[in-house]
């Protein structure tokens, strides 16, 4: 074997895949067609679920440090208007500004400070696959080759070869619309108004957030202490762009203009970026020993969910992989990261295909729809539901058997801890990446249960303000794979812990 897991595509969901796999102790290969990171803007930040994800395992300062601007405040496009979650006390979604080409950067030294082998300008032209392992076709700077694999993970984005010739279908539409993105500087002409919008010369007052005209969507972004401002455009368009092809600034005005019928000047741009909408769905997460995560596993029709979605898979998949390379999987764990993640790529086509419908309609039943839409988000629990949907922070994964505790399947919240060596929290805990048994009631019946287990998944004590359960069994991907309901007896939950611990770390080494 020339690795134990290969990783195709070295983007951010193969990336974040490749340290994660490192910190369950596996040492993937990664390949990359590209034989340089890209400078073609791509993304231009990261949000949702991930962010939390990455404060559990200690690096959301790394991100944060590398951030290109200030944190926005959480106002979020939905659809051709906003979801404003600037009256939540606590947001359920955050981003940060940080376009792809630093994220990837940040990922990279990652991987590179846990000795991840990255094979840049490396294609895979082919694979096939049997019971043992996958043999991968490779052209390189030196030619062509072939190397075996016991798993195969395509990362490779919306084209993904792995994808295609594993024989997984990627069903779906192509919407005929082209998105253009710009963050600019503009001149003293055109002044940015207090409450966020525009005053352009020779059309007068552009409200701030979307102007629908008759030629497409114009968006802003925009605040009077900035000097940076960003600018979008909507068109309906049969051309097809190549996205290795950056956009100019040029192109962008050509956009604005067709779009407000006048010209808006542009001082200079700092980032440009053009993107089209597809929403594609593949049929499978995982055919025998291949895997897909991120853009080679779906695609969806909106801006701001892509990455955070794709890095999840890569968090979800990782230590499944894990287990099965270490052989400690029990049957059908790495099933249910198709199950898992497919149902959380479910739930994101179904937000997204939405605001397809929210932004594509013109006629003035579409506009009813938006201004409703926007009523209803003046009430505190539509907007919060909202903006956990957003940020894919409402999945709850589907539990094997019956009669499970409400936070079975939800990501485990982080809870002040008070233990006998201080104050900790959650999230501290799962920096490692191992699986926890957390005892919240002083259990001794509930840690001797987990007792021979103890090779794989750390036991933990700790007391806690308002318990929600007596005890967490959390995941490496900080979900909740069992919990004991609250001051329930001794000795009622043993049996039903040891067997989440065979669902998901396997049986003990003794076999008892």
């Amino acid at each position: 074997m020339d690795a134990d897991v290969i990783i195709v595509g070295a983007g951010p969901a193969g990336l974040m895949l490749a340290a994660e796999l490192r910190l369950a102790g596996v040492r993937p290969l990664v390949l990359e067609r590209q034989p340089h990171r890209r400078d073609t803007p791509k993304a231009g930040g990261l949000g949702g679920q991930i962010l939390e994800l990455l404060r559990y395992r200690g690096l959301l300062e790394r991100f944060e440090a590398a951030c290109t601007g200030p944190v926005p405040a959480p106002r979020f496009p939905f659809g051709g208007v906003h979801v404003d979650l600037t009256r939540l006390a606590d947001p359920p979604m955050h981003a940060l500004p940080l376009p792809q080409q630093q994220l990837e950067q940040v990922l990279g030294e990652r991987v590179a400070e846990l000795g991840v082998e990255i094979r840049r300008g490396h294609e895979v032209t082919g694979l096939s696959q049997d019971d043992a392992a996958v043999t991968v076709d490779v052209r390189g700077p030196d030619g062509p080759s072939r190397m075996t694999t016991r798993y195969l993970v395509g990362c490779d984005g919306a084209r993904s070869r792995v994808r295609d010739r594993a024989g997984i279908a990627f069903p779906g539409t192509v919407y005929p619309e082209v998105n253009r993105l710009a963050q600019v500087a503009l001149p003293g002409t055109v002044t940015v108004l207090d409450d966020g919008g525009l005053d352009v010369p020779g059309f007068g007052t552009i409200a701030p957030g979307f102007t629908r005209t008759d030629r497409g969507l114009f968006g802003i972004g925009a605040s009077p202490d900035s000097k940076v401002v960003s600018l979008f455009t909507t068109e309906d368009e049969d051309t097809e762009y190549d996205d290795d092809t950056p956009m100019t600034v040029a192109e962008f005005q050509d956009s604005l203009r067709r779009v407000l019928g006048v010209d808006l000047p542009v001082d200079e741009a700092f980032r440009l970026s053009r993107f089209t909408f597809k929403a594609r769905h593949a049929e499978r997460y995982r055919l025998g020993r291949v895997m897909l995560a991120g853009d080679a596993a779906h695609l969806f029709p909106a801006t701001g969910v892509a990455i955070n979605a794709g890095m999840m898979d890569a968090v979800n998949l990782a230590w499944k992989l894990a287990a099965a390379v270490h052989g400690r999987a029990p049957d059908g764990l790495l099933d249910t990261y198709h199950d898992e993640r497919r149902l959380a790529g479910a739930r994101t086509m179904l937000h997204t295909q939405a605001q397809v419908a929210l932004r594509r309609g013109l006629d003035p039943a579409a506009e009813a729809l938006r201004e409703l839409f926007q009523e209803l988000l003046l009430d505190e629990q539509p907007l919060r539901r909202m903006g956990a949907f957003i940020a894919g922070a409402d999945i709850r994964y589907p539990m094997p058997g019956t009669g499970h505790h409400p936070l079975a399947g939800t990501f485990a919240p982080d809870l002040v801890l008070h233990t006998d060596q201080g104050v900790t929290g959650t999230a501290e805990l799962l920096r490692t990446a191992r699986p926890v048994l957390l005892d919240l009631a002083d259990r001794a019946d509930l840690r001797e249960a987990a007792h021979d287990w103890r090779d794989r998944v750390e036991i933990r004590t700790a007391k806690t303000d308002d318990r929600p359960a007596d005890a967490l069994l959390i995941r490496p991907d900080a979900h909740i794979a069992w919990a004991a309901a609250t001051d329930e007896p001794a000795g009622t939950a043993a049996p039903t812990l040891r067997e989440a611990l065979t669902t998901w770390f396997g049986a003990p080494e003794d076999g008892r």
